[in-house]
């Protein structure tokens, strides 16, 4: 066997081989004289038919079946000689494919880009100093009120907050639209579930009032036929209920995982969840900025292939995500959506192995349980958690995964300058939700 090998880019492979003709015509022919033992044609009896027919029925199918597990062998023996690094399966192509010729086939193939690793000395990464503060505790008590509220109907006009319960009907000029009625609906003012424009007209109605309101569709609206057309609903308001907040007694701490009335102690539970969850927040944050600066001091190539995967992958999060079900088929999702996410997903992982790689990163056994821990408290039974954890080693190799991921953003950490930089715990969470270049505005206004 013959082989060169072709540098078409940096990450792209052109290999040639060549096997000899006597190879191919001598593994074609013993397959052959094996199928012949059991082949069954009329006016012939089993294992009896000449070779001659044997080869002009079935030579042109057993040929080209040698000739693809021939191809896919030296293909595998080729990039192993070679020392490839494939990122991907290759496109394989036979050149030359006739009896008592060589057999030529080329194989294109990515390999993982190989670079030396650029620092990412002189960046300044912006690190939120939080503190949760009774006030914050008092505010996030208020949202869990809200979020466990009931509706009671209230004999007043209607306020924005308010769920009220409508009627309707839309017309284009003097003629409904399909889709643009409704009767018994709740709809809850300032929700923005409407049409801009709807909601607000409807401030200050009472039950029973007949209301008509004039709209105009977003130029952009999901129903080509509507989009920017003006329109007008009648609405008959059948009932306006306001939100009524439960007592912070024992039935709403309960609901929390803290027994009994003890005030002191919810305010506790939600003030360490609070400050894990804004210790999370400064860490998202941390990292964004050290990622996106190593992925502007390494711009390497990207296998189109392993962004293909990640493409892939994203599109299933996303039909799981948005309840599609298991049967959707992701592929009806444009590849656009999601391509620049998963060639900068693929970047970034291609350099953390890199950094991991070059400092000799590991992870022990017990680091590893105890991020599993530190992950289990935010579970009702923590042990339970960590026990099926630590007894599987899919999850376990995920959490390995996330620990040398965290130990190489700290590695990269120190060649960094970090600023701290005081931030309500409001703040920081929203800072986490930022893209990299937006940090600097809210670093500064906080």
């Amino acid at each position: 066997m013959q082989v060169s090998v072709d540098t078409t880019s940096q990450i792209e492979r052109r290999i040639n081989v060549q096997v000899p003709a006597a190879e191919i015509d001598e593994a074609v022919a013993a397959r052959l004289k094996d199928a012949a033992k059991n082949v069954r044609l009329d006016g012939f009896r089993k294992g009896k038919v000449p070779m001659s027919v044997i080869r002009q029925r079935y030579g042109s199918d057993v040929r080209n079946e040698v000739v693809g597990e021939v191809m896919r062998e030296r293909y595998v023996r080729a990039i192993t000689d070679e020392k490839l690094n494939p990122a991907g399966f290759p496109q394989i192509e036979a050149k030359v494919n006739e009896a008592g010729k060589d057999l030529e086939f080329t194989a294109v193939l990515e390999v993982y880009p190989e670079f030396e690793l650029s620092t990412i000395e002189g960046t300044e990464v912006e690190r939120p100093v939080v503190e949760v503060t009774d006030a914050d505790v008092d505010e996030m008590i208020e949202t869990l009120r809200k979020q466990n509220a009931s509706w009671e109907e209230v004999e007043r006009a209607a306020e924005d907050g308010d769920q009220v319960n409508i009627d309707f009907q839309g017309f284009l000029g003097d003629e409904p639209f399909e889709g643009g009625s409704a009767e018994g609906h709740d709809l809850v003012l300032g929700s923005g579930s409407f049409i801009p424009g709807f909601e607000d007209q409807l401030q200050g109605a009472k039950a029973g009032e007949d209301k008509v309101i004039n709209v105009t569709f977003p130029e952009d609206y999901q129903a080509e036929q509507l989009a920017g057309q003006e329109a007008t609903f009648k609405v008959k308001v059948n009932a306006i209920k306001g939100q009524a907040l439960p007592e912070v007694d024992a039935a709403f701490i309960e609901k929390f995982g803290v027994e009994g009335d003890d005030v002191d102690a919810f305010r506790a539970e939600v003030k360490k969840n609070m400050t894990r969850e804004a210790g999370q927040a400064v860490e998202n944050r941390v990292k964004q900025q050290v990622l996106e600066s190593l992925k502007q001091a390494n711009d390497i190539p990207v296998p189109d292939a392993l962004v293909q995967q990640e493409v892939d992958g994203l599109k299933r999060q996303a039909a799981q995500q948005f309840g599609l079900g298991e049967d959707f088929d992701v592929s009806q999702l444009p590849n656009e959506l999601f391509a620049d996410q998963a060639r900068s997903r693929v970047q970034v992982g291609l350099l953390l192995a890199e950094v991991i790689k070059v400092n000799e990163l590991e992870a022990s056994d017990d680091e590893i349980k105890a991020k599993v821990e530190e992950l289990a408290q935010q579970y009702q039974d923590p042990e339970q958690v960590v026990e099926y954890y630590m007894g599987n080693e899919q999850m376990k190799t995920q959490v390995k995964s996330a620990l040398l991921e965290e130990k190489a953003v700290d590695k990269l950490l120190d060649q960094a300058t970090v600023k701290d930089v005081e931030m309500s715990y409001q703040q920081a969470l929203a800072a986490a939700q930022q893209q990299p270049g937006e940090e600097a505005e809210e670093g500064e206004d906080a």
